[in-house]
């Protein structure tokens, strides 16, 4: 309109004071004063493949040398359209009904661990990939929230959890007996399970029948890794989500920070706590 009508007339018309004008005019034209933090942010964020919410993000660019509030990189994630992926909840049941042993909850919901391999968790986790299953099996150390150890399936057997129990086994030095904590799965109830733990004096502990809560932070593990690797995802076979589940995992304990964790990775933390 500016080439068809005077510029007064057009401010007569708008109601609009001249000094308003340019002043919103020269707004406009200087050099965004947050441009550096934004191009900050989003390196972070695209770094961690989208997986980080603004809490995570705020703990790496305080470690960078930032000093801004949680509430700005709330908002300039907002205005950048940077959108954390949002777990969802569903799970693989591995309850078959009344088979073999139960152990007492001895675990109950003190996941805190004040030395390694102390506690461990554990649990079985589904996939589907083309109408074909893939299972997840980790054991996690409840001192740093590291799996230590993992294997992938097509079937979730005693095979499935009973070599991802002995790799975790094959870890531990001389006089470390942990309490290793699952659910009812008839995996855990099997006797291969118990004699894994009896002949490395490990202690056995399940939850109660039907209470995630009880194992609640394995399954806080798989909420984030569905949510961040497989449901924003498409995998052209079971082979190439097995390779990424691997890739995962190694990006979690080695460089994936953690609030609990004082902004540090599982190994980081590790690291830095038995170096004190």
């Amino acid at each position: 309109l500016k080439a068809d009508f005077p510029l007064p007339v057009l401010l007569a018309v708008a109601g609009v004071a001249r000094s308003t004008f340019f002043y919103h005019q020269a707004r406009l034209q200087a050099p965004d004063p947050q441009e550096a933090l934004k191009a900050a942010v989003t390196d972070v964020f695209t770094a961690n493949h989208g997986r980080y919410g603004h809490r995570r993000i705020h703990t790496e660019l305080v470690r960078q040398g930032w000093t801004v509030a949680k509430k700005t990189v709330l908002k300039l994630m907002r205005s950048l359209g940077l959108v954390c992926k949002v777990r969802r909840k569903k799970r693989y049941n591995s309850y078959r009904g009344e088979q073999g042993g139960i152990a007492p909850n001895v675990l109950n919901r003190e996941f805190d661990a004040d030395a390694p391999n102390r506690k461990w968790v554990t649990d079985v986790t589904e996939f589907s990939v083309g109408g074909r299953k893939l299972y997840l099996s980790p054991v996690m150390d409840l001192f740093d929230r590291q799996i230590i150890s993992h294997t992938v399936s097509s079937s979730p057997n005693l095979e499935l959890t009973n070599t991802s129990l002995h790799e975790a086994l094959a870890t531990l030095q001389d006089g470390q007996k942990p309490l290793v904590h699952s659910d009812q799965g008839f995996q855990y109830r099997h006797v291969s399970w118990r004699v894994l733990l009896e002949d490395a004096g490990a202690v056995q502990s399940m939850s109660r029948k039907g209470n995630c809560y009880d194992n609640a932070v394995m399954e806080n593990f798989f909420g984030h890794l569905k949510e961040e690797l497989f449901h924003h995802a498409r995998f052209p076979s079971t082979d190439a989500l097995a390779t990424a589940l691997n890739e995962y995992i190694r990006w979690y304990n080695t460089e994936r920070i953690s609030t609990k964790l004082k902004g540090l990775s599982p190994v980081q933390y590790r690291a830095q706590t038995l170096a004190a």
